[in-house]
């Protein structure tokens, strides 16, 4: 005798069918943990310190790039003079355009520090020349010269400094 096949036995059969194909090696995943490309390196869920960057800002930048966004950061660190931590401005812009590495955010904001600093030891200079301080006595004149060392080294520190502040925010935002 050949056994009857009741309607309960092809319904489960059917239902069989319809179930997604699923390769049986594929990795359950929880629902809230986004699927992620085979080629991604393994991190703890939520870490997205790498996916913030833009493709290429972990090589280092070329040096006609620092030469480039330093001077422009330097301009308009010079141009925005009347703000407050304009020179922070100016290397910080320099660093977020740069990308490249940390060490190129300092080269960057070192240009863009020394780019600044000229303007403000020129026209220093040539006030205190044409001013009539040139006669002035000796002290006076190694005390400017102490003012303007320290004024330039603050113009291009703070331009150093915003230059890593960039780079840091390049990879934030």
């Amino acid at each position: 005798m050949v056994p009857d096949e009741s309607p309960s036995d092809t319904a489960e059969a059917g239902a069989a069918d319809d179930a997604p194909n699923r390769p049986d090696d594929a990795p359950n995943q929880p629902d809230d943990v986004p699927n992620r490309p085979d080629d991604a390196p393994d991190r703890p869920h939520g870490d997205t310190s790498d996916r913030l960057l833009a493709p290429g800002d972990d090589s280092p930048a070329d040096l006609g790039d620092v030469l480039l966004y330093g001077v422009l950061g330097g301009v308009a660190g010079s141009v925005l003079s009347f703000v407050p931590f304009a020179t922070v401005l100016g290397g910080a812009l320099a660093g977020y355009l740069c990308g490249g590495r940390p060490a190129d955010g300092l080269k960057t904001g070192a240009v863009a520090g020394a780019v600044m600093t000229l303007p403000f030891v020129a026209v220093v200079g040539f006030l205190l020349f044409f001013l009539g301080l040139a006669g002035a006595p000796a002290e006076f004149g190694i005390l400017a010269l102490l003012v303007i060392g320290l004024a330039a080294a603050y113009t291009f520190g703070s331009g150093v400094v915003g230059g890593y502040l960039g780079h840091y925010l390049r990879g934030k935002l």
